[in-house]
């Protein structure tokens, strides 16, 4: 039996009982990858995952096993509407429209 086999088959069996579909169509490469994936949304700097799988640096990490979730673009417009809060109250476009004919 090949080294890691019986872990492959224990994960394969706990994804059978917790009702995934293919169990066998997995492999713990998945934990992974998830585990990359989640933890930035959680706050957690990538040096420090990359740290944690113990690659030398952030290439690996990001390149190979993240996949996150939600679209690191986000944080520009999450950003900027910390930064103007909520303008669109003050827009000019949800003012009433003057047309020429109405001024004095």
């Amino acid at each position: 039996m090949a080294p890691g086999s019986s872990v492959l088959r224990h994960f394969r069996t706990v994804l059978g009982e917790a009702g995934f579909e293919n169990p066998k169509a997995w492999t713990t490469r998945e934990l992974r990858t998830s585990f990359v994936s989640l933890l930035p949304d959680h706050g957690m700097p990538i040096e420090e995952i990359a740290r944690v799988l113990g690659h030398d640096g952030t290439a690996t990490t990001e390149k190979v096993y993240r996949k996150q979730l939600r679209p690191v673009i986000t944080a520009g417009a999450e950003a900027m509407d910390e930064i103007f809060g909520n303008a669109s109250k003050g827009c000019p476009t949800s003012q009433p429209t003057v047309r020429p004919a109405d001024m004095p």
